[in-house]
């Protein structure tokens, strides 16, 4: 799973978006804008990638139109992400956008274990930590996940599921209708 990120002037770092095994990091490289990306990419969990050349990608696409529909399918599944992301945090409480954080990961895992800190979580939330703390505990008391010092684990899907936001439910059915893609629940 990898992280995109903006930057601010202050050193601060706001994830705006996330992509796994669905998708791909570098759209404005591919677009020949190889400097002018505003995210930063940062892996966060384990899993097997494969990088090519834009240009290479940019060919084959001119050649092969499916794959090009395929990208540009993609691309605006991720707009569509990183726009419900930016209300996310502006509108919803902590715990249900951690829920939603939480099923985001899930769904580009490989298991139901998380090694996510306290920290990196407050990172990706754009919160102090101790509020992740809390919000965390709040999930572990409803069964939800099991919280331990570097990783979670996602004991009842459902009950995660309820505790998130309705972002989560309309950014996944987006990803269904636009890419087929539906991690299994």
């Amino acid at each position: 799973m990898t992280s995109l990120l903006i930057r601010l002037d202050d050193g601060a770092s706001i994830e705006a978006g996330v992509i796994g095994k669905e998708g791909f990091a570098g759209a404005a490289a591919l677009m020949g804008f190889e400097d002018a990306s505003p995210f930063t990419s940062m892996i966060q969990m384990p899993g097997i990638g494969v990088r090519i050349v834009s240009g290479i990608l940019r060919d084959e696409m001119l050649r092969r139109p499916a794959l090009l529909h395929q990208v540009l399918r993609f691309t605006q599944a991720l707009t569509a992400q990183i726009s419900h992301t930016a209300a996310c945090n502006a509108h919803h409480e902590l715990p249900e956008r951690l829920a939603r954080w939480l099923l985001m990961a899930h769904d580009r895992a490989e298991s139901d274990t998380l090694p996510l800190t306290q920290e990196f979580l407050s990172i990706m939330l754009a919160v102090r930590r101790p509020g992740v703390t809390v919000a965390a505990r709040s999930l572990q008391a409803i069964g939800a996940i099991d919280y331990q010092r570097g990783r979670i684990v996602v004991v009842d899907r459902a009950l995660l599921e309820e505790a998130s936001c309705e972002c989560y439910g309309i950014v996944r059915e987006h990803y269904r209708r636009v890419l087929g893609w539906l991690p299994a629940a």
